[in-house]
């Protein structure tokens, strides 16, 4: 009786996104994975890849081989009629699967992917949530001044915005969102997978520094290897770097930024570029290194973390020391002095006093790590998260 109960007061949600799902984008599924039984998820997407890592009941794909546009320079400049006839297929589907499953709520992932999908929420009759999630916030109306525009329609429309945190919830409002739209919901990792392994580094060893994101201006890596090339005139080093560029020509003018740095410091031999890799193996060698390097800058085209990245969030679960920057949310998930320390953005000096100071004071970063790691459990875990998030939806749905 319980479990008929259980099924006739579920809530049924389709999640909008192009791709379900790059490897980058763990964060995402843990979003729709750690939902609980009270919602019934439905995925709608352009195609999907990485099955074998992201599966979930209740993909609607129109085909896993689609050229949906989901590189950013695609959703800029892709031919109109061909970019307009893609969307009409998959607001087609989202149609036609929200009718077909009696679903309630729409959560369209990307604040440009929320706009595409307003006329099929007003077809269904959906309420309709909108996350933002960075790139969508500070870069897109400034690089397409249409999308403030459109944005318009979109925050007069949705029922909800959502953002990782304070710093993004500020600018959405300043793109022209009344403010009691905006929640900050922020996102979770599966925190009792993650094993918590305070790092000792001992003097005389190698200190081993990991730096971990795609080849983006934002993530600021040439400022990180500026501080290292100057910290292995004091100590012993060895750098692993995991992360690539994309096909986009800024993150492949960034490649060559990364390796003009470890050429300009002699670091070849100290650096070991890994590329991409799973997110499995991120975890593997996380846990062989002692500090987790994460300088993110705002870019000279404006585009910014928005909130801030979620690998600041796993490292810090794992017990690592964590050095980043105070840059968009990143302050709320690292606190300085406290959970890590932070630098300004693009200050190299400051970057490697706090290197320095890791360095000089071994016997500071169980203290360190304990506190960061307690704060992730408290504000990042992904059930508690998943709750969080399954009562907004629950609020909406009751609304009528």
């Amino acid at each position: 009786m319980k479990n008929k109960q259980l099924v006739k007061t579920r809530v049924k949600v389709i999640h909008s996104h192009p791709t379900w799902l790059t490897q980058t984008q763990t964060w995402m599924y843990n979003q729709v994975y750690y939902l609980p039984d009270e919602i019934e998820n439905h995925i709608v997407c352009g195609r999907q890849e990485n099955l074998d890592q992201f599966w979930l009941p209740n993909i609607h794909a129109l085909s896993d081989k689609s050229k949906w546009p989901y590189f950013w320079d695609e959703v800029l400049f892709l031919d109109k009629v061909l970019r307009e006839r893609q969307f009409r297929r998959h607001q087609g589907l989202l149609v036609d699967v929200a009718k077909r499953e009696n679903v309630s709520i729409l959560h369209s992932h990307f604040g440009h992917i929320g706009w595409v999908d307003l006329d099929a929420a007003k077809k269904a009759g959906l309420k309709q949530v909108v996350t933002f999630y960075g790139r969508d916030v500070n870069y897109l109306p400034k690089k397409k001044p249409r999308w403030l525009r459109r944005y318009q329609e979109l925050f007069a429309k949705v029922d909800r915005i959502l953002c990782e945190g304070p710093h993004m919830a500020q600018c959405i409002v300043n793109l022209g969102c009344p403010a009691d739209k905006v929640k900050v919901q922020h996102l979770g990792i599966s925190i009792e997978e993650i094993a918590f392994k305070p790092r000792v580094w001992n003097t005389g060893e190698p200190l081993r520094v990991l730096i971990a994101s795609s080849f983006r201006e934002k993530k600021g890596i040439p400022y990180a290897l500026e501080a290292l090339g100057q910290l292995q005139h004091q100590v012993s080093l060895e750098v692993t770097i995991i992360g690539d560029a994309n096909r986009e020509k800024s993150s492949q003018d960034e490649k060559k930024k990364i390796l003009a740095t470890i050429e300009k410091h002699n670091l070849h031999s100290k650096v070991n570029l890994l590329g991409y890799q799973p997110y499995k193996v991120l975890f593997e060698e996380a846990y062989k290194h002692h500090i987790f390097l994460s300088p993110s800058v705002t870019a000279s085209d404006g585009d910014t973390e928005g909130g801030a990245p979620v690998s600041l969030i796993e490292m810090a679960a794992t017990g690592m020391p964590i050095i980043s920057t105070k840059h968009c949310d990143i302050p709320e998930v690292i606190i300085d002095g406290v959970t890590g320390l932070l630098a300004e953005e693009r200050d190299v000096e400051g970057l490697v006093s706090h290197l320095q100071q890791l360095v000089a004071h071994p016997e500071q970063w169980y203290d360190l790590v304990q506190a960061g790691r307690k704060h992730i459990e408290a504000e990042y875990d992904a059930q508690i998260q998943g709750s969080r998030l399954a009562a907004i939806y629950i609020g909406l749905n009751a609304m009528g």
